[in-house]
């Protein structure tokens, strides 16, 4: 705002239980002026980016953010040159070897620091959020500027080691360009087939499955680091926990 752009951010929640009200993904989106926002507005998932960020690198598997999508690259939604962000203790050569192969160039981006959101529920004030700024300002000075983003965090939090984070993320990011066909393609594909509007069955109709099989549909994968805390004296055991828990007990 402060030189002259426009923007706005807004959030898309997942549908597991356990992460009941947490975005699953957050978009923020900065434009030259309203007319562009207001495109960038409508579209309910943008389906190319900029720079995408993962503050957890386990993500980099892919990720099914919502039922029946599938198990999507990390890098899916990221133009061609575009930029991967990751925080992540690992070289950008680690990272990439446990990323899908890639369909068109991009830059992996690694940032020092583990998984902030391990755990849920749990707001570490790792200065991840600062550190990730002050790389983005090292990857699109033209949009984020190092010396706004230091600025900002002062006026905000008053806080100079929060100052001194965006400084160190800025100097400690790791650029590496990745060329198509780099990646890893032993990931398991997960992939669906969605019934057509001839082939849907009237009403709604959910399969059982036979006493004892596993379902084979229910994938876990990436979501998150740490399984939630469940507080079992409130549970009542109603096992449908799988849909939402009436008692708030993840």
């Amino acid at each position: 705002r402060k030189r002259g752009h426009t923007g706005t951010a807004f959030a898309r929640y997942g549908d597991s239980p356990e992460r009941n009200g947490v975005p699953a993904k957050q978009f923020a989106v900065v434009a030259i002026n309203d007319l562009e926002l207001e495109a960038s507005m409508a579209k309910y998932e943008p389906a190319v980016v900029d720079v995408s960020i993962a503050v957890d690198d386990t993500l980099v598997k892919g990720v099914e953010s919502w039922a029946w999508y599938g198990r999507q690259p990390i890098w899916k939604p990221v133009k061609k040159d575009g930029f991967l962000l990751v925080t992540s203790d690992n070289s950008p050569t680690e990272v990439l070897a446990q990323t899908d192969k890639a369909e068109r160039p991009y830059t992996l981006v690694t940032v020092p620091g583990g998984a902030s959101f391990a755990g849920l529920w749990v707001f570490k004030d790792d200065h991840t959020d600062y550190r990730v700024l002050g790389a983005l300002a090292r990857i699109e000075p033209e949009w984020v500027r190092l010396d706004d983003v230091k600025a900002l965090i002062k006026e905000q939090t008053k806080d100079e080691s929060a100052v001194q984070s965006a400084q160190y993320g800025y100097d400690a990011a790791t650029l590496r360009a990745v060329k198509a066909g780099e990646g890893t393609s032993g990931h398991e594909k997960l992939q669906f087939t969605k019934p057509g509007w001839t082939t849907m069955r009237p009403g709604i109709v959910i399969d059982a499955r036979k006493p004892g099989e596993r379902n084979p549909q229910y994938k876990k994968y990436t979501a998150r680091t740490l399984r939630p805390v469940v507080n079992f004296d409130t549970c009542i055991k109603c096992t449908m926990c799988w849909l939402d828990c009436p008692d708030e007990c993840f």
